[in-house]
């Protein structure tokens, strides 16, 4: 296994719309253990491949306090939603950042698992959210998408003086989202 780096905004590659997995084998699930490891090192509760510059649809969550709930979701697609509320969000992929977004609050969703086997699931509250918001990654949309074009502004420029600050080998701490 290993940790990727995880993609900030304002990278172009966070744009890219993922494409879907065709056929569920070694390295999918290469992949898939390699984002579980990429996300629990970034203390995040779900993670995107399109994240981490693989532009397959594959997204993984463990919203579990204890992080000992694991779960993968291949070709994610949202079959029905229903209700609507406002939570704060954070991402990887705009670190530091924390913004309210409006979210369907209970959702069933198809996937295939790590074994290419069909299941659905019903979520509702963190986890609805959680699948939401990385299946906007699979899309290529941000949260900074759901904000104001002044705040999206002020965060890449806060985003690119910081890149120009950093080290190019220096670690990059991230949010626990």
């Amino acid at each position: 296994m290993a940790v990727l780096t995880v993609l900030e905004y304002p990278d172009l590659r966070l744009r890219t719309r993922a494409s879907a997995v065709t056929t569920v084998d070694d390295a999918v699930r290469q992949l898939i253990d390699d984002l579980f490891e990429t996300m629990y090192a970034a203390s995040g509760i779900g993670l995107a491949a399109s994240q981490v510059d693989v532009h397959e649809r594959i997204m993984v969550l463990d919203i579990s306090a204890t992080k000992d709930e694991p779960r993968c979701f291949i070709n994610p697609e949202i079959l029905a939603q229903q209700g609507s509320a406002s939570s704060d969000e954070g991402c990887l992929s705009v670190p530091g950042v924390t913004e309210p977004v409006n979210r369907a609050t209970k959702i069933r969703i198809r996937a295939l698992d790590r074994d290419g086997r069909s299941f659905e699931l019903e979520a509702e509250d963190l986890l609805a959210v959680c699948i939401q918001h990385e299946m906007d990654h699979l899309d290529g949309k941000l949260l900074v998408d759901y904000l104001s074009e002044l705040k999206r502004l002020r965060i890449k420029k806060k985003a690119l003086k910081q890149r120009k600050r950093a080290p190019m080998d220096a670690p990059t701490t991230k949010p626990a989202y």
